[in-house]
């Protein structure tokens, strides 16, 4: 009798690129959104260290005046017809991706405090059954000091939420890189 053989492992995907990453959606501006554009480039690594290249991110966010475009977000705040706060990115070949949006305002967090600025960002990649979310601060926002979902991480991991100003870039340039596992793994939310 011949020993029992083991199933290979397999992962989900890959098939965000092409079947859920549009264009239209890679496209969170126009030349009449309001507010200050800034650049976010990245890149998505595996526990290893290695490039995830067709992973996909969904970016969630305030306008400039920390409003989103939600029916449940009643804030007396205006809406920007030119913004609606939602993207869809994909990773290149080597894993990198980039977001061009606007620096979001402050918006309303629990018991009616103030977030610090943030995107929300959803990531799905092979062998993730269920997208992992996380958040992008900013560097030098005095709210961060009182965000309570960035003060809810400890004090040593909170550097993995929080983009740099990207050292080859404009002012309105930074850089997040997102690690799934690892010892410089991201700190993401149970949601």
């Amino acid at each position: 009798m011949a020993p029992p053989r083991l199933t290979p492992v397999q992962t989900v995907g890959p098939f965000f690129g092409p079947a859920l990453v549009r264009r239209e959606l890679e496209q969170m501006v126009v030349a009449e959104t309001r507010g200050t554009r800034i650049t976010i480039t990245g890149q998505i690594c595996d526990g290893d260290g290695a490039d995830v290249p067709d992973a996909m991110i969904e970016v969630w966010q305030a306008n400039a005046e920390g409003r989103y475009d939600h029916p449940e977000d009643h804030q007396e705040k205006l809406l920007d017809p030119n913004f609606h706060g939602f993207g869809r990115f994909g990773t290149d070949a080597n894993g990198r991706f980039r977001i061009v949006t606007i620096e979001p305002g402050a918006a309303p967090g629990p018991r009616t405090t103030l977030q610090a600025p943030h995107l929300n960002l959803s990531i799905f990649a092979r062998g993730l059954l269920n997208r992992v979310v996380t958040r992008i601060y900013f560097p030098g926002v005095p709210l961060n000091e009182t965000d309570e979902a960035l003060n809810a991480v400890p004090a040593d991991r909170r550097a993995t939420l929080i983009a740099t100003r990207d050292p080859a870039g404009a002012l309105d340039s930074y850089r997040f890189d997102i690690f799934l596992q690892g010892a410089r793994e991201t700190v993401f939310f149970d949601i």
